[in-house]
């Protein structure tokens, strides 16, 4: 997904946090394209919270009944992880894959130095559509190397432990658990390729649960609301009421947090160790400095063979944004 709101906007930094943290913060609307006529949520980043460990950004386009039309943008220093809710997008790329994104399927494209592609909607029709997209910014190693594409249909599912006493069995019926989307979680690693230590996990919590997490207390987490409400015990006598659309940043030096649920609810944890460097964030770019920066959209502007031809496009593509009238610079969070 491209970037269009705020394109000036430097978003970026490192974490820098020093303990636990109970930072609610709301999702913002912005729209995706203005002719689409679709709206998505943001909730990373945040003026208040650029990164949580690699991950950068965090959209949902959803829930909408929407055509999207997203022509071909390009991409850097970054990885996507699309995380479909309801609906189906093709996604096609520079390196070929024209495939259909659907629920429970996890797509995972690694930009390295320069990736393009698009996302369509089935049909020609407006459609239901709800989707998770997140980036996870790529470290010195492997920032500058060749672009990838992968999609993984079995992904682990941990049992959580219920403090109502119904421990993990096989049986995962009217259980808590947790689909390891990326990274890993719970002694459970997705075999999706990571290049920092993280974990995304989709969790479902049932009606009337008290189920605790188990966090690495070296990383830092955030919590983002996607269905239902929950109570999340930030402190062992007062709880953090998380919404629907909502993301509550609870910082590092936590071993486990408690969630208890009213009615079923879905949320989505992400999290990991503190990223290595500032980083520079514009558009769809993830760089370190003004000037990598610009060299990636002057290459784009340009229709360098550094982002490819998306399979099946002709001419379309997203044009880059203007660059702001001043310098980009790393800006660090203020939580």
């Amino acid at each position: 997904m491209t970037r269009l709101d705020d394109a000036a906007a430097d978003l970026s930094g490192p974490a820098t946090c020093d303990g636990p943290r109970a930072l609610l913060l709301e999702a913002r609307e912005v729209p995706l394209g203005g002719v689409r006529a679709m709206e998505v949520h943001r909730s990373l980043p945040q003026r208040a919270l650029p990164m949580v460990g690699a991950w950068c950004f965090l959209d949902r386009f959803g829930p909408q009944t929407a055509r999207m039309r997203v022509e071909p943008h390009p991409h850097i220093g970054l990885q996507t992880v699309t995380w479909p809710l309801v609906g189906e997008v093709r996604h096609r790329d520079t390196l070929g894959n024209d495939v259909v994104v659907r629920r429970g399927v996890l797509n995972l494209m690694t930009s390295g130095a320069g990736i393009a592609h698009s996302e369509y909607s089935v049909g020609d029709d407006a459609v239901p559509l709800d989707a998770l997209q997140l980036w996870v910014a790529l470290p010195e190693s492997r920032r500058h190397g060749r672009p990838d594409f992968e999609r993984h249909e079995n992904l682990p599912v941990v049992v959580l432990d219920d403090h109502r006493g119904a421990g993990p069995d096989d049986d995962t019926v009217g259980r808590a658990t947790a689909t390891v989307v990326v990274g890993s979680f719970a002694g459970a690693p997705s075999p999706a390729a990571t290049y920092t230590p993280i974990v995304g996990a989709e969790l479902h919590l049932p009606a009337g649960a008290r189920v605790r997490l188990p966090l690495d207390p070296s990383w830092e987490y955030a919590l983002a609301g996607v269905e239902g409400t929950a109570a999340v015990w930030t402190d062992p006598d007062a709880a953090t009421t998380l919404p629907t659309q909502g993301l509550l940043y609870l910082g590092i030096h936590r071993d486990a947090i408690d969630i208890t649920t009213e009615r079923d609810t879905t949320l989505f944890l992400i999290g990991g160790e503190p990223f290595e460097a500032d980083i520079v964030m514009w558009w769809n770019f993830v760089g370190r400095s003004h000037e990598e920066i610009l060299a990636a959209r002057e290459a784009w502007e340009a229709d360098s063979a550094r982002f490819g031809r998306v399979v099946d496009h002709g001419d379309e593509r997203v044009p880059a944004p203007p660059l702001p009238a001043v310098r980009l610079t790393p800006r660090r969070r203020s939580a």
